[in-house]
């Protein structure tokens, strides 16, 4: 507001020196349009020269015409008469400073021999010539301290008001409209070959400056304190972990990528589990990690899930309708499989698509099955509609053995932690052949989750485990990259077999 207080105070005194040099130009052009007007009115009179009636007619005229103080004739360059009569001695013509752009031959100075008096300007066309006072061409109100110059279109000075710096003026002929040099303020007009220049000291913008800044400082402190409010406001909402998740639910700021999950025995990509991130307006991808436990507890945990069923439709539908083979699987909360809410979900987001429902699978965790019975009857809607279900990181929740044989599933994912052990020499690592003979007895396929070494490919396969899906294969990758991957598998590796063709549906 300081600033503004500065600026709006120069720029009230470049307006009001705009003015007055408008008004200066607006005077001299009347002036010299009065002057035009005489010579015009006098040159076409029939009247004999230098006779009584054209004296007389010539001194009306100075008259009745109040920029003009003289009128005179001249032949031969000698002046023969005058409005106040006929001459007496020999007279001749000033000298010429410049030439109007219509024509008129002004003297600037001159001394008038006829009537005497202060120094005139003089205005000839053809004949004629009348004398103007000087005076009249500024004679216009100003401020204190301001200083007014007239001047041609090429910096010749015709007259001033309270001695302006002739130097700045001369400069100011190219100059623009208005400005500040490092001591004056100034403001020019233009029009009909003349130029205006109004000028003040930058001294005089103080008294103009202390008015602006006892309006503007105080709504300057107002504003600035609502600004830090705000501010301040703004960081401890957006430095609050579930303000910040909110804001990206409600910017949808959640993108999909997919693990691809390949049949060990051929290598073919047969699917891809879809794995949220968290993509902020920078950039920076947030790891599920972070944000998923505070999903879950807050609730965002389901519009998160809506729109990744989304992203996988807009990513997808293409890819799934042209290879009926290919399923993509996508993890349920806890609060999803209690309730059953995202079957009608998926129903909706599905319909005229193109894509079956046997070809989306649902990954629900342990997690999801402290309620076992509400979890046995969305897994039974979800298996009658055509969806396949899988458990998810099994072996890592308290109820696996308990209740695996009561829920309908179709798969058993093998978490991490134990494909981890194979080859090691640790407490857990026979508990992984022991999870892999559960599954098959319960007639289940099996995925083997974070492969990571041909070892533990190998050994996976040599112990009947259908599907696996890490790093060995392939890290999580953006829509357009599994689609190369998967075309890619498929000319390498050939058809998908009738094994991956059943799981399909």
């Amino acid at each position: 507001m300081a600033y503004m207080s500065w600026a709006i105070a120069v720029e009230r005194k470049q307006d009001r020196l705009a003015l007055v040099s408008r008004v200066t130009l607006l005077r001299a052009t009347n002036t010299f349009a009065d002057a035009k007007g005489a010579l015009d009115t006098i040159a076409a009179t029939s009247d004999i020269p230098c006779s009584e009636a054209h004296i007389e007619h010539m001194r009306a005229l100075t008259v009745n015409t109040r920029s003009i103080e003289e009128m005179g004739y001249f032949e031969d360059g000698l002046l023969k008469c005058t409005s106040w009569g006929v001459t007496a001695g020999a007279v001749t013509r000033s000298g010429i400073d410049y030439v109007t752009p219509d024509g008129i031959e002004v003297s600037i100075r001159m001394q008038p021999l006829v009537s005497g008096g202060k120094p005139m300007m003089a205005l000839h066309s053809g004949n004629y010539n009348v004398l103007v006072a000087p005076s009249r061409l500024v004679d216009v109100l100003i401020d204190d301290g301001m200083s007014i110059a007239l001047a041609t279109g090429q910096g010749t000075i015709i007259n001033t008001l309270n001695t302006p710096d002739i130097g700045l003026v001369r400069s100011l002929v190219a100059a623009p409209g208005k400005g500040m040099t490092d001591s004056d303020l100034f403001a020019t007009a233009r029009g009909d070959g003349l130029l205006a220049v109004a000028t003040e000291p930058k001294s005089k913008i103080a008294a103009s400056l202390r008015t602006e800044q006892m309006l503007l400082l105080p709504v300057g402190v107002f504003i600035a304190a609502f600004i830090v409010a705000v501010v301040i406001w703004l960081s401890r909402k957006r430095l609050s972990p579930l303000a910040e998740l909110e804001t990206a639910v409600r910017n949808r700021e959640f993108i999909v990528h997919y693990q691809p999950i390949v049949e060990l025995k051929t290598g073919i990509c047969i699917g891809a589990e879809a794995l949220v991130r968290w993509r902020r307006p920078d950039g920076s991808l947030v790891s599920p990690d972070l944000f998923i436990p505070l999903a879950e507890q807050s609730g965002l945990i389901e519009p998160i899930t809506d729109q990744v069923i989304e992203a996988v439709i807009l990513d997808l539908n293409s890819m799934l309708v042209g290879d009926r083979t290919l399923h993509i699987a996508i993890n349920l909360c806890a609060a999803d499989i209690k309730s059953g809410r995202i079957l009608a979900v998926l129903e909706d987001r599905l319909a005229n698509t193109g894509i079956r429902t046997e070809q989306i699978w649902l990954e629900a965790t342990e997690r999801g099955f402290m309620d076992i019975d509400a979890a046995s009857v969305t897994l039974a809607k979800a298996r009658e509609r055509g969806h396949s279900v899988a458990i998810d990181d099994f072996g890592t929740g308290y109820s696996s053995l308990q209740y695996l044989q009561r829920l309908p599933l179709d798969a058993l994912k093998i978490d991490k932690s134990f494909i981890d052990t194979i080859g090691r020499d640790t407490a857990t690592s026979s508990v992984t052949s022991h999870i892999i003979d559960m599954s098959q007895s319960l007639g289940l396929f099996s995925v083997a989750e974070g492969v990571e070494t041909e070892d533990q490919a190998d050994y996976l396969k040599t112990h009947g485990v259908d599907f696996g899906q890490g790093w060995l294969f392939s890290k999580a990758l953006p829509a357009a990259d599994f689609i190369a991957y998967h075309r890619h598998t498929k000319e390498k590796y050939g058809a998908a077999p009738e094994v991956i063709q059943a799981a399909a549906g």
